[in-house]
């Protein structure tokens, strides 16, 4: 018993040292675990401010961008609606034959329907000039009505002084200006579109140059409008501020110096 007392105590010896060794690498390890902790936070701290820096750049860049080369602007382009002019000079209409003035002047017959257009003293959008403009609704139709009557009807007047021309170098201007700002932003968008002058495998550049049909038209103009309000989610535009249609308008309020997180 006494013999066997003895081997026991110098194992327990054995393990007492043991134990000492191992609670000493496990001090270093903790010593090291919190050596790292800091760089890893000294790191993370860097790479925030680096993020900073990088944002306020992508923000200088942008700005520049569309203050030098593609301004953004309101601009007015409705007058005072003359059936309230009218009923100022005349005190003998009444107050319904004035409503039934106003409201038969902002009705529009387009493509084959009575549509509202409501929007008596409101404001347009401009892209690098106050002459290239786009509807504030975002009503499109008078590019393709055109396209449309210009298969049947030909003459000197029909490629001057038409909405088109300004409606396709608007979103052709608005397309360039989107791929940039995702190039800028290093933000992939979800919709391809093409605004050089020249033919790829998938067909010509959109907007610019060829006459395209409603279908194509319409389906760009959705893609261009996806890619811009993927760039206001990306960049946390208040969303109240969005309208899915409103091209120029989305772009406006992306661009903004206001913007808090532009350039994230």
């Amino acid at each position: 018993d006494t013999e066997g007392l003895l081997r026991i105590k110098e194992e327990n010896q054995k393990h007492y040292r043991r134990a000492q060794r191992h609670q000493e690498k496990k001090e270093k390890i903790q010593k090291h675990n919190r050596k790292l902790g800091d760089l890893v936070e000294k790191k993370t701290y860097d790479l925030k401010t680096q993020y900073e820096h990088l944002a306020n750049l992508r923000r200088s860049h942008i700005l520049e961008l569309t203050s030098v080369i593609f301004p953004i602007e309101e601009v007015k382009t409705s007058m005072r609606d003359p059936a309230d002019v009218s009923s100022e000079s005349d005190s003998a209409m009444t107050s319904s034959t004035v409503s039934k003035l106003a409201e038969a002047r902002r009705t529009t017959y387009l493509s084959g329907r009575w549509v509202c257009d409501d929007h008596n003293g409101d404001t347009s959008i401009s892209i690098t000039g106050p002459w290239i403009i786009l509807p504030n609704n975002g009503d499109y139709s008078a590019y393709y009505s055109w396209v449309e009557e210009k298969k049947t009807t030909q003459g000197p007047d029909m490629e001057h002084n038409n909405p088109a021309h300004t409606i396709s170098a608007a979103l052709c201007y608005a397309t360039q200006l989107v791929n940039t700002l995702s190039l800028i932003l290093d933000v992939n968008l979800p919709k391809k579109l093409c605004n050089r002058q020249v033919k790829t495998q998938q067909g010509n550049h959109e907007f610019c140059g060829e006459n395209l049909s409603r279908h194509r038209f319409t389906r760009a103009v959705k893609k261009l409008n996806a890619n811009i309000l993927h760039l206001c989610f990306s960049q946390h535009v208040n969303l109240d501020l969005l309208h899915p249609l409103h091209t120029l308008r989305n772009l406006m309020y992306l661009v903004s110096p206001d913007t808090e997180n532009l350039g994230r």
